[in-house]
């Protein structure tokens, strides 16, 4: 062990500790997800029980504040090797190190040492990984990745701790190209219920694919967020759910951790927001058209339009930035007039300008540009609007492109959210159908549909009809489990249900029953008295409809005899079409392939 030199004759609290060996490792496993199995453990650093120094912030403030950094953190790279040799334990040990003082043995001790320093202990080097950890900054971002490299070169593996809580930066990981990446608990810690976290662990799996990375996910404490990381398909997991530190390495996975690993069913996973995404108008395409200033004469915009005959407009710009727009109609208009050019011909085209165009950023989301589209000025459905990078005039655009690109974003948006409920929409029920498929689980497919909504939604108004579909999405939240259960809104007053809980007919029979009581409310004194409304049907014939009621057809799906998201649906939907023709409720189509869930 390094010596531990002596200041001005007195002993620190921690040196004292160095000096007389009393730091001890605990062991916490690291679990391989896709199996089960113990794949490592992580040494974490104590000292003696009943003391000020017993856990890792005391003792690491404690060498600060006695500049024994270094001499403590190879103590506890020591303390860890030795026992674990001692234990011969199977699987890999992950050690702490910082990089200032993987750097620092290196110089002071050179390879062959630290190789020898690793074989005294009895650890093999191979089954050996350096967990680097940062507090401060890399400053020689270069030198580090020449001992990294000599530390591979020796069988000794990488891992990179705590990514993505500020110090380790993605610079780091790009250079050294870690064999692991630890990914700070923050961002796993009840990632069951964050869309956001979830996001993020999926950009940070793109990442681990383009470096040859395998990820851990750290702070593991519940059994949703181990779902979660297990369908994501995260390698390695550690945290309180999976194993406590331990003076004694675990051999043997515990009993709830175990049954989490090995269920077939499919965690659902949490939503980004519950907003709709209105995406960007970036890709919008522009027409690079010439600008005119203040002193641009009239005679030399009528130039520009005759020179290009298909450009609808100029923008009046001053110091890179618009400030009008002018409409090649009007402006025409007014220059071909008699005597106009021999009048107005010099004067500046300023008076033809408006100074109140429609100016859009390119990265203005779609929800912005709404208000544009439903404003009492309509202007720029001629004019059409100018496109702005940072503020700085980029080219112009039209009306018509204005409306299309608004519409085909919001159809976009709709596809992953319903703006009306906000459940996802087809893509994310299409993936979700997918997973499970890919986890060959059992899970029954309900297609959920209104009985005589139409008339309904046409005597009392489409704002009505509205707060009925909410009114369903509302109730089939309440039925479904959020752990286990996927509800999607396919569009109109369809809506997809995915059941893995058990009591799935239970379930959708309350939805059924709950939504009859609740939406009878919606319907005025006279038609709830007479059971419905009178109403044309969709051949303009006026007939009586009764209350609006909810059908739902059922299928049960082994996941091992499909492969196609697709075929699942379509099955659900013929299964609907049989619930409505059997009068409503809950109706199971059998399949030859059906099973009990």
């Amino acid at each position: 062990m390094t010596r531990v030199s002596e200041v001005a004759g007195r002993q620190g609290p921690l040196e004292s500790l160095l000096h007389e060996r009393l730091l001890y490792p605990v062991f916490q496993p690291i679990v391989q997800l896709g199996n089960a199995s113990i794949y490592a453990h992580e040494a974490l650093i104590r000292g003696p029980q009943g003391t000020a120094l017993h856990t890792p912030d005391a003792l690491l403030r404690a060498a600060a504040q006695e500049h024994l950094s270094y001499e403590f953190e190879i103590a506890c790279l020591e303390a860890a090797m030795q026992t674990w040799g001692q234990l011969r334990v199977a699987g890999r040990l992950f050690v702490n190190i910082s990089a200032m003082a993987l750097t620092q043995l290196f110089a002071l001790r050179g390879r062959e040492a630290l190789l020898g320093l690793i074989a005294g202990f009895g650890v093999v080097p191979r089954m050996l990984v350096l967990e680097i950890t940062e507090h401060e900054r890399v400053e020689d971002m270069d030198h580090l990745a020449q001992v990294v490299s000599e530390v591979r070169s020796a069988g000794v593996a990488l891992a990179l701790d705590d990514f993505g809580d500020g110090r380790s930066s993605l610079r780091l990981w790009s250079q050294l190209k870690p064999e692991l990446v630890k990914i700070d608990k923050y961002f796993t810690r009840n990632i069951s219920e964050h869309g956001d976290k979830l996001k993020t662990i999926q950009a940070l799996q793109q990442i681990a694919e383009i470096f040859g990375t395998q990820l851990v996910a750290e702070g593991i404490e519940t059994p949703e967020d181990l779902r979660v990381l297990r369908d994501l398909g995260i390698t390695y997991g550690q945290g309180y759910f999976l194993g406590h530190p331990d003076r004694k390495p675990l051999k043997y996975l515990g009993v709830d951790a175990l049954r989490v690993l090995r269920e077939r069913q499919v965690a659902v996973f949490p939503e980004l927001t519950r907003s709709t995404p209105g995406g960007h108008l970036r890709s919008l395409s522009l027409v690079r058209a010439p600008t005119v200033g203040l002193d641009t004469s009239n005679d030399e915009l009528a130039s520009i339009f005759l020179d290009m005959p298909d450009l609808h407009a100029v923008a009046l710009v001053n110091t890179e930035r618009p400030v009008a727009i002018i409409n090649r109609v009007q402006f025409m208009n007014e220059y071909t007039k008699l005597y106009y050019r021999e009048v107005w011909g010099r004067k500046s085209c300023a008076v033809h300008a408006n100074f109140e165009p429609r100016i859009i950023e390119r990265d203005h989301s779609v929800d912005e540009l709404v208000g544009i589209l439903t404003s009492q000025d309509q202007r720029y459905l001629s004019d059409g609007f100018i496109a702005t990078e940072n503020g700085r005039y980029a080219g112009l655009g039209t009306g018509d492109q204005l409306v299309r690109s608004v519409t085909e974003v919001r159809i976009e948006a709709a596809r992953h959210a319903n703006p009306l409920t906000f459940l996802p929409g087809n893509i994310p029920i299409s993936q979700h159908i997918e997973r499970l498929l890919k986890k060959k689980a059992r899970f029954v497919a309900c297609y959920a549909d209104l009985n005589h909504f139409k008339p309904f939604n046409d005597h009392y108004g489409y704002w009505r009809g509205d707060e009925m579909i909410r009114l369903v999405a509302k109730i089939a939240m309440e039925q479904c489990d959020p752990q286990w259960d996927f509800l999607g809104h396919v569009g109109g007053d369809d809506f997809i249900l995915l059941f893995q809980s058990p009591d799935w007919q239970l379930r959708c029979e309350r939805l059924v029953v709950e939504f009859a009581a609740r939406a009878e409310a919606m319907f005025d004194e006279d038609a709830r008295r007479q059971g419905g409304i009178q109403a044309e049907d969709r051949h303009g014939v006026s007939r009586f409809f009764p209350c609006t009621t909810l059908s739902i057809g059922a299928v049960v799906i082994d996941g091992s005899q499909f492969s196609r998201a697709e075929d699942v649906a379509n099955l659900a939907a013929s299964a609907k079409h049989d619930a409505k023709q059997s009068g409503g409720g809950v109706f199971e189509r059998v399949t030859p392939v059906s099973t009990q869930v």
